[in-house]
């Protein structure tokens, strides 16, 4: 070995590809032959056909125990049997199991198809909710004709300017309550007219009726919906100046032989209207249906009064 020479060639030296090289060519790289190695000559590089590297020797045993065979190579299966060093986990005996699809059986069995009794059981669901909705919009159009042909059904609304016009007619309520009726609803005739400036009255707004005291006025109550005929107790609400006073009344026409007493039953002062607000009240007997009720000044009358309600009760009472 001379300065400068390394003497032969060692393994990491060997460049397997050198025969592609100039250099390598130079130096007597041969590329790969038969079942040689290949590279420079003398490579250590060794070619060895598949299965016959060993991987370990058998070891020694020491005395008394049974001599290790050394692992053999594992051995290539017959074609389409797997290698049971390289086969799924899956595969072997006990091995974990592939993950089941969805809608496969516990029995492994083939893939479910889609669940069409789901999906007909959602669709028949849909248009009966449909229909339903349908039916409800029609029933909610349909107009209503209850009593609308018959008398005391359903009539149109009257205007506001109507509605707010004094109405001289009460019904009885739908609970079987009589009615009761303030002054400025009441129809007012010869010369009678409402007022309010005397205090304590207990219609609606504080409103009476005033200027009584004449021959001929008079206040008409015209009554709906009696439920039977019979004893009727008709109440009147009013004021006097401390002193007492009477009036007439008629019903359906017939003047009562009792007249309406309109005494100072507050024992107010003499000319104090405002603490002579008292009651009176008059039996009468009326028609089922429909009744006029009216009260007056006549002749023979002291009527300086001022009548704020009139209201009926049911029977004789006092």
């Amino acid at each position: 070995m001379t300065p400068g020479d390394n003497g032969p060639s060692t393994p990491e030296d060997d460049d397997p590809f050198g025969y592609l090289y100039a250099d390598g060519q130079a130096n007597g790289a041969q590329p790969p032959s038969g079942g040689g190695g290949y590279g420079y000559p003398g490579s250590v590089n060794r070619v060895r056909a598949v299965g016959q590297r060993q991987y370990g020797q058998a070891q020694t045993a020491a005395y008394g125990q049974v001599p290790q065979q050394a692992p053999t190579a594992p051995q290539q299966g017959a074609y389409g049997r797997p290698n049971a060093h390289y086969a799924a986990p899956e595969t072997l005996p006990g091995g974990a199991q592939p993950p089941r699809q969805a809608g496969q059986g516990a029995g492994g069995g083939g893939r479910r198809g889609p669940n069409t009794k789901g999906l007909l059981i959602g669709a028949v669901a849909v248009v009966a909710a449909v229909v339903i909705g349908i039916g409800v919009a029609m029933i909610g159009d349909k107009p209503d004709h209850k009593g609308g042909d018959k008398a005391g059904g359903v009539t149109p609304t009257a205007p506001q300017s109507a509605r707010s016009s004094p109405s001289a007619s009460s019904s009885v309520a739908p609970d079987g309550r009589l009615p009761k009726i303030d002054a400025k609803a009441l129809l007012l005739g010869g010369g009678a007219t409402t007022a309010s400036s005397v205090k304590g009255a207990q219609a609606d707004g504080g409103v009476y009726v005033t200027n009584f005291n004449n021959a001929g006025a008079s206040v008409t109550w015209t009554v709906n919906g009696i439920p039977d005929a019979g004893k009727y107790s008709l109440y009147v609400g009013y004021g006097v100046p401390g002193k007492d006073g009477t009036a007439t009344l008629t019903v359906n026409g017939t003047p009562s032989t009792t007249p309406v007493k309109l005494s100072n039953f507050a024992h107010g002062p003499a000319g104090d209207y405002q603490k002579g607000w008292t009651r009176t009240y008059n039996w009468i007997q009326l028609n089922k249906g429909t009744n006029t009720l009216k009260v007056s000044c006549e002749q023979g009358n002291q009527c300086d009064a001022n009548l704020d309600q009139l209201w009926l009760v049911k029977g004789w009472v006092h």
